[in-house]
Formats: C-alpha cells, structure tokens, sequence
C-alpha cells in the first residue's frame, strides 16, 4: 500500500517569502508525507516523533478521526526523508512537553489554519489557478489523489482493484468502506480504465 516518495521530499524550488530553511523543510516533509500516505492533515500534524517507526518502517496514528488509531507502512524513501528531517541542525528548541513530529519555527506543535494558509501560498506560487470558485486545490486533494493511484496502479498492473479496496479502506482510516468509494466515485481515469477492463472481458479478451 505505501507509495514511493515524491519529488515534493527532493528539492524546493518554489520558496516561502517568510520562511526559514527549517520553516521550508517541514512544509516539503509534510505536504510530501500527505501526498505519499493519504493521511488527513490533522492527523499528520498531531503525528509525535515516538509515533515514527524508522527501524519497523512505519507510523502509528494515534488521533485518527472518531478516535482510532492505525498503523501506516511507509516506503523506504518516505522513511529517509522523515529521518532527515528529524535530524536537521536547525531544528528549533522545543518548549517543555512538545513532542510533535513537526513543529513550527517556535519549536511548538504546527496550527491547522497555518498549514492551510501556507499551502495556499504555495499553490499561488507554483501557479495552480483554481478551475471554478467551486474547484479549488485544496490540501484534502491529496488523501483522494492517493486513492485514486492505489487503485489505478491495480488496473495497469493487471490485478484485482476490487481487492485492494479494503486495505485501502483500512489504510485511509474509513470506518464505512463506502467513504472509500465516494472518494473513487469521480475519477474519469478510473472510469475508463475499467471501461475497457470491462469490453475485453465482453469481448473476450484478457
């Protein structure tokens, strides 16, 4: 289930006007780390550093939504790139009993509104425009991007998307399996894909 490491780990081109290497550092480690698990992103900023594995490979989310809790296992690239984060010089003094995994310039724990703001820079920064006032990019359109290339890599693979289902389902953190779905509802690449799955099958094919 885990993906490998985008390039969003490797470099940083598009920078923050206010932002410290350390400031930059743990927005590309963590729009990285939304893109590659599919987590929500409150319970990557609630991550606390105990909760990475880096010899098992994996995370443990221990504020999922509803209260659950779940393990993740990550890519060996997803696992290097947060260790290098962590092992960064410039890492800030964290106050008394500040155990986040990703922290802020001030050493505390990052704010949900902070991250959307800043994320919302970078968008303009990079020059994505929104498609309507109804269709803007969003930070929640990585967890649904995820979805969607977990089960477009079972179709090119030759596999069983319906069998990925659920451990995907599990892997999001979706109680309901149909929260799964909804997510997968209006993805035309899907749609096509299985379209023609579906003609060869009709028409005899492989």
């Amino acid at each position: 289930m885990p993906s490998d490491a985008l390039p969003l780990f490797a470099g940083g081109r598009h920078r923050l006007d206010d932002g410290t290497p350390h400031r930059e550092a743990t927005y590309r480690t963590l729009i990285g780390l939304l893109a590659v698990t599919g987590m929500r992103v409150g319970e990557a900023i609630g991550l606390d550093r105990d909760d990475f594995d880096a010899v098992g490979g994996g995370l443990t989310i221990r504020r999922g939504k509803s209260g659950k809790s779940r393990e993740l296992a990550l890519h060996p690239s997803t696992v290097a790139a947060l260790g290098n984060y962590l092992r960064r010089r410039d890492q800030p003094r964290r106050p008394p009993n500040t155990p986040a995994l990703f922290v802020s310039p001030a050493g505390t724990r990052l704010l949900y509104v902070n991250v959307q703001n800043t994320f919302q820079k970078l968008v303009c920064r990079v020059g994505i425009a929104p498609r309507s006032a109804g269709c803007r990019p969003r930070l929640h359109d990585l967890r649904h991007a995820f979805a969607v290339r977990t089960l477009l890599d079972a179709y090119r693979d030759g596999g069983d998307p319906g069998r990925r289902l659920a451990p995907l389902s599990t892997y999001l953190g979706h109680v309901d399996p149909g929260k799964t779905y909804w997510y997968l509802s209006a993805a035309p690449e899907l749609l096509q894909l299985a379209g023609d799955r579906l003609e060869r099958r009709i028409g005899g094919g492989a």
